[in-house]
């Protein structure tokens, strides 16, 4: 083989693991989606976010109760109460409902589905349904490097970067239709 055949196959090689790598790499971005619709009133928020901007706007605001990536929870304590010893456990334990709770006015579900943690709640009074799905790297994240009263969403937002295509959160109401989730495209459109 000539040294100009040599040369213009391995230039062909080189674009080739170029557009191959470049193709891989604009595929893997991640979004944040938040669908929130009011069909009474014709209302309609699209969020789209690049996980990426994310993670670098989410600590650059200090308002409110969300401080240098932390979200604090109000008046909530878990005095005595080791979270990350609990996730864990629950990380290991086998798929299954966990906590199951009806009563007249609500419905409450807690499972390992997946290998995630599932919290499914149903208001009867106000035919309200909420259904959270949290993988389990983002469970951790949102504890770690946190007081006992702060979720870390900085570190909830680097983790999502690692999910499949998933919904986090879906309620389903008479007024409101709100839809939280992950993917790789930079729309809404399911």
């Amino acid at each position: 083989m000539s040294m100009k055949n040599t040369s213009l196959l391995l230039v062909a090689g080189f674009s080739v693991l170029s557009l191959t790598a470049f193709a891989i790499a604009a595929s893997s971005k991640r979004y944040l989606h938040v669908r929130v619709s009011n069909p009474a009133n014709h209302e309609l928020v699209r969020v789209n976010v690049p996980l990426t901007l994310a993670e670098k706007v989410i600590p650059a605001i200090n308002h409110g109760q969300l401080r240098d990536g932390k979200v604090q929870i109000g008046n909530f304590r878990a005095d005595n109460v080791n979270i990350h010893a609990i996730l864990d456990a629950l990380k290991a334990a086998p798929e299954g409902d966990f906590v199951t709770v009806q009563d007249t006015g609500d419905d409450v579900r807690v499972a390992k589905e997946r290998g995630q943690l599932v919290v499914h709640v149903i208001d009867k009074n106000s035919g309200e349904n909420v259904d959270v799905t949290i993988p389990w790297d983002v469970a951790q994240a949102l504890i770690s490097d946190t007081n006992e009263d702060q979720i870390n969403v900085e570190a909830a937002v680097k983790a999502l970067q690692n999910v499949g295509d998933t919904t986090l959160v879906r309620v389903s109401g008479r007024d409101e239709n709100v839809r939280v989730w992950i993917d790789s495209r930079n729309t809404d459109v399911e």
